[in-house]
């Protein structure tokens, strides 16, 4: 349930890397408590958008975070204001999985100071969520993909933030803890406190997945904003067709649309012989 505040607000964003234009004057605003998913073709700029709200990334134009330019906020504000799900995070070597997912609380623990009672119960509470307690003293190297993946979003979830940016969170997950993970997103967003509730960008490949979960979606392509609105009015085949060159067609499901592949007429089928 959105507010009607304003939690994320873009104007012109431009990201430009020697000769490559990553992203060429972006303009959106999320509010509290919405879930917008960015989805596009391969190089479209979606986690380059991200890394850029995140504060993590130069670029020109503005970003504000909850009314505050994001370059404005020092390095303990924004980590309480903003948690970021990298794709690959660094992860320091030899580390467990409840040392790595108590380093989200690093923001509310003064320096030389040790994590309180507080921090310790927030930590075992996410990864209980997320199906992790049994991994705990596990180094984060010995688990699969799909075991990192969410440890890394536990994290995430640990550091309470208001603003919650996800690159591409079920990439590495089956589809029964793909679905773990994105309904209980979905729930803390719904029962958090009114009057500040979790905000969510993402960014996803399944368009199935992004028109169930979203909000509203973004969609990219050539570093530009294409288009923007319900998940009904961005996932369309005539859209898809144009931006990802696919041949797919859009049926209606219980909570958006689903976005089926249709395999293409082969050509030069020769007659067998």
């Amino acid at each position: 349930m959105t507010t009607g505040e304003v939690m994320v607000s873009a104007r012109g964003v431009g990201v430009r890397i020697g000769a490559a234009t990553l992203l060429s004057d972006v303009d959106i605003d999320v509010a509290a408590g919405e879930w917008l998913t960015i989805i596009g073709p391969n190089g479209a700029g979606k986690s380059t958008l991200l890394r850029v709200l995140a504060g993590l990334l130069p670029a020109t134009g503005e970003v504000r975070i909850g009314g505050s330019p994001v370059t404005a906020l020092r390095r303990r504000e924004r980590a309480r204001q903003i948690a970021l799900v990298a794709q690959d995070p660094v992860v320091p070597p030899g580390m467990s999985v409840f040392d790595y997912a108590m380093l989200g609380r690093t923001p509310y623990i003064p320096p030389l100071a040790a994590e309180s009672a507080a921090d310790l119960a927030a930590v075992r509470d996410v990864l209980a969520r997320l199906d992790l307690t049994g991994l705990t003293d596990r180094e984060l190297s010995t688990l699969s993909g799909g075991e990192r993946q969410r440890v890394f979003l536990a994290r995430a979830l640990a550091q309470g933030a208001r603003l919650l940016l996800l690159d591409e969170p079920t990439s590495a997950l089956d589809i029964g803890h793909q679905q773990d993970v994105l309904e209980l997103v979905d729930e803390l967003r719904a029962t958090g406190p009114a009057d500040d509730p979790l905000t969510v960008v993402a960014t996803m490949h399944d368009l199935s997945v992004a028109g169930e979960y979203a909000d509203r979606i973004l969609l990219l392509a050539g570093g530009r904003r294409v288009a923007l609105g319900a998940p009904a009015e961005v996932l369309t085949e005539d859209l898809l067709a144009t931006h990802y060159r696919a041949r797919v067609r859009v049926v209606d499901g219980d909570h958006g649309p689903l976005v089926v592949p249709v395999r293409r007429t082969p050509r030069n089928r020769g007659a067998a012989g």
